[in-house]
């Protein structure tokens, strides 16, 4: 995606700041368990990581999602349209069948996600359940 108007959806910054702080706090207990405590440190570190980097980038090209450790991209002729779930978040039905759920999109942040795209956003009234793509 080579867009210089990209939209950036991402998880609170809270999140990564509370993972680390974890992180830190659990440094002493850790090391009174030696290897064994390790995990305590890790867990909430990579939760950490998980918060600050994934989430979902829009711009004209597509969609990149992003997690822990990886991204895909999504072209917007791949989706089919942008459906809410029940817990307010938003995944990108895709022309093969398959769904992706969109990292720290929530549903009311569809006009953003749409307006990336370079494309109008349909009338909702007709339809509440699926924003249509491109």
């Amino acid at each position: 995606m080579q867009s210089s108007a990209v939209i950036h959806f991402r998880h609170n910054t809270a999140m990564a700041i509370a993972g680390l702080i974890v992180a830190l706090a659990a440094i002493y207990p850790a090391a009174d368990l030696g290897w064994a405590g390790l995990p305590l440190i890790l867990v909430p570190l990579a939760f950490a990581v998980w918060a600050w980097r994934s989430g979902t980038d829009a711009d004209a090209d597509g969609l990149r999602v992003r997690a822990l450790l990886g991204s895909r991209a999504i072209t917007w002729s791949q989706v089919a349209a942008l459906v809410p779930d029940e817990r307010g978040r938003v995944l990108a039905a895709l022309t093969n069948g398959s769904a992706v759920p969109l990292t720290a999109v929530v549903v009311t942040d569809l006009p953003r996600l749409v307006a990336a795209s370079g494309q109008p956003l349909a009338d909702t009234d007709t339809d509440t359940d699926a924003v249509p793509a491109r």
